[in-house]
């Protein structure tokens, strides 16, 4: 070899530089990777808002009740849809009812749908009336058995009403009064939802399904058309039992000298014998007459467990013992006699100052005279017969 020919140098390329390019070229496709996966997920949101999802068809058979609340509006409830799994999304909602010119006068209810509905679906139910559910509606001093009144109709009691309306909703779960007055009598009244402080009394009424009577507040309840007649009055006597409580009746009870359970009996005898305007005027004659251990004789309690009623009651009626009527005893009914209203129990709980031992309605427009005297009441009761209140149909 020349010695003099130039020497060549072989170029390699150090570990260092080597493992930098790989890193500088993983950075680049990484990058790349987000920026695509960023590209893509962008526009699958953006397709989202331009076609939100929505199920296909009018649900899967699986009942929802979903409630329009006085002053809201249908499009109001889709965020509540969309959670409970009603519809898909929210979005394709407000898109189907903006669509439906009917959805904005749909009126404030109780509606029935179902679970993974097209969002066209959703709004069509609540757009038809066929899918507003028909309510309870519990009047004020209601009683749990029909009343049959003498020379007029009957009255339905609770243990119907309740057999109505489930009918109405479905026929394949048409719970009958019977179901109804089985369960009332004969499953424990804790199981039920019925107040602590009511349960001794209630229990002691055996096998009767009236030992419930007063137990389920005046209102208006949606019931579920799958529910059995256990689960219908557990929600009845829950929610009343909430609604009692928070009336303060434990202490309020105790101020007035009576338990919870004397003083909702009491409100029982305020609702049905008092006209609207005097509740704590009868809640103080009620107390008066128990301070001085008089005999209540309140006609309400003869009627309550008679097969026909009316204001007047017969002196064989009068005569008679029932644990109810407070002619032939000394003291409150064994039980209430009627389902009192909120209004019953607070005048009660908040009687008015007064001496009044007697009280009479004197005339058809419900006038009620208050005395302290048995001489004063004979002459108010002679004004009431007079003017027909008291004049028996039988």
């Amino acid at each position: 070899m020349n010695s003099n020919s130039p020497k060549r140098h072989s170029i390699s390329m150090h570990p260092v530089h080597v493992k930098r390019r790989q890193r500088g070229l993983a950075v680049i496709i990484a990058t790349l990777i987000v920026l695509i996966g960023a590209t893509i997920y962008i526009a699958v949101e953006r397709s989202n808002v331009r076609n939100p999802g929505d199920f296909e068809g009018d649900g899967n058979g699986v009942v929802e009740m979903v409630e329009i609340e006085p002053g809201s509006s249908v499009s109001a409830v889709g965020p509540e849809l969309e959670q409970r799994g009603i519809v898909k999304s929210n979005a394709a909602f407000q898109s189907a009812a903006a669509n439906e010119p009917k959805a904005a006068q749909v009126p404030p209810g109780v509606y029935r749908l179902q679970q993974q509905m097209s969002a066209a679906a959703a709004v069509a139910a609540f757009v038809n009336p066929a899918n507003r559910v028909q309510s309870l509606d519990i009047a004020n001093g209601a009683t749990l058995m029909d009343v049959r009144v003498v020379g007029g109709s009957v009255r339905p009691g609770i243990f119907s009403q309740i057999h109505d309306v489930m009918c109405a909703q479905s026929t394949d779960n048409c719970l009958s009064v019977d179901e109804l007055e089985d369960v009332a009598a004969n499953v424990d009244p804790a199981e039920l939802g019925a107040p602590q402080w009511a349960l001794d009394k209630v229990r002691a009424q055996g096998a009767n399904p009236r030992r419930l009577e007063g137990l389920i507040e005046p209102g208006e309840y949606v019931l579920s058309p799958n529910s059995t007649a256990q689960e219908v009055l557990t929600q009845l006597l829950t929610a009343s039992t909430k609604s009692y409580n928070e009336t303060n009746i434990l202490e309020r009870a105790q101020t007035i000298g009576l338990t919870p359970y004397e003083l909702l009996t009491a409100a029982s005898l305020v609702e049905r014998e008092a006209p609207a305007g005097d509740f704590d005027k009868v809640a103080r004659v009620i107390l008066n007459r128990l301070d001085e251990d008089m005999r209540l004789e309140f006609d309400s309690t003869v009627n309550y467990d008679l097969e026909d009623q009316e204001v007047a009651t017969t002196d064989e009626d009068r005569a008679r013992e029932t644990p109810w009527n407070t002619y032939a005893k000394v003291g409150l009914p064994d039980t209430p006699i009627a389902s009192p209203s909120l209004d019953a129990i607070k005048a009660m709980e908040n009687p008015a100052d007064g001496d009044w031992l007697f009280f009479v309605t004197v005339d058809q427009k419900g006038t009620t005279e208050f005395n302290r005297t048995f001489e004063e009441h004979q002459q108010d009761m002679q004004k009431s017969i007079d003017n027909g209140v008291l004049d028996s149909k039988r």
